[in-house]
């Protein structure tokens, strides 16, 4: 990818008008019936690691280790190399396990702190990083709720890594690898409507094997993958300190009390490089 200093310049003034005061949003779209998405049931994951077996294969990650297994005593976390982890938690009916992965929220603090549209909520539902539009100021790992976007900070050419919800499978009729691996059906993959209505349906028949909660139906103000479980949510790993309201408003107050140099300094050098790189292949 090449840009020229014309087109740095808009890029930078864009930026600098951002911060000045232009008001940030992300483009609400979370009305839209048919986001795709993924519902976890507590109740049938044997904690198997199949699905993250088949997310490493799909994306050439590195495989799970055999001594990499969930445990109670210590909580896997996502990174450069996993982009969904599979943790063990005790809890009052027994032992259960829990995926853990991006949440594809319907209206996404990391897609409205990008400054440059790296970060994209798809219309389909899920959120993609785009590589040539990423300038590395990586505010969509420190505004996502979630802290799920890692960076490869040992990578000479480092980029953000994330669940995409096998993106390119949708758009090609295939599920998500992870959902297509699981052989306990913990993973249900369908239209966001579909999936809150399968879940209450779950939820009325069975009043006890479910608390009467959907994870990530109102949570950051929804996601694309949602929870069922049979015991409070932060028994599970989940946190109580997830707002119902969307996220991006909040993104923004964050954004304002950044120090001016500290956003523009990452996009003049990026600029500048590529600017450079543009005028030596001219």
């Amino acid at each position: 990818m090449t840009i020229n200093r014309r087109d740095f310049l808009k890029t930078l003034g864009a930026a600098t008008a951002t911060l000045s005061g232009l008001k940030l949003h992300a483009k609400d779209i979370s009305q839209n019936p048919e986001f795709y998405g993924v519902l976890f049931d507590a109740n049938y994951c044997s904690g198997c690691q199949k699905c993250e077996i088949a997310c490493a294969e799909t994306y050439n990650l590195p495989l799970p280790e055999e001594t990499d297994k969930p445990v109670i005593t210590e909580t896997r976390k996502l990174n450069e190399n996993r982009r969904t982890v599979v943790n063990k938690f005790k809890t009052d009916k027994g032992e259960l396990f829990v995926k853990k992965q991006c949440m594809h929220c319907n209206q996404p603090a990391c897609a409205s702190a990008c400054l440059t549209a790296a970060m994209k909520k798809t219309v389909e539902g899920p959120i993609i990083w785009r590589e040539n539009k990423c300038m590395g100021c990586r505010f969509c790992m420190l505004s996502c709720p979630f802290d799920i976007p890692q960076f490869e900070y040992h990578s000479a050419n480092p980029k953000i890594s994330k669940c995409t919800m096998c993106f390119e499978k949708l758009k090609n009729g295939e599920r998500p690898a992870c959902v297509k691996a699981c052989p306990e059906e913990a993973l249900l993959f369908g239209t966001r409507r579909a999936l809150i209505k399968e879940a209450r349906r779950r939820i009325h028949k069975h009043p006890e094997k479910y608390v009467d909660h959907i994870y990530g139906e109102r949570e950051a103000g929804g996601t694309s993958w949602l929870y069922l479980s049979p015991v409070p949510f932060e028994q599970i790993g989940f946190t109580k300190k997830i707002d119902t309201e969307p996220y991006p408003e909040l993104t923004k107050g964050f954004l304002y009390s950044v120090p001016f140099v500290f956003v523009l300094w990452p996009a003049l050098m990026l600029g500048m490089s590529k600017a450079n790189d543009g005028e030596e292949n001219s």
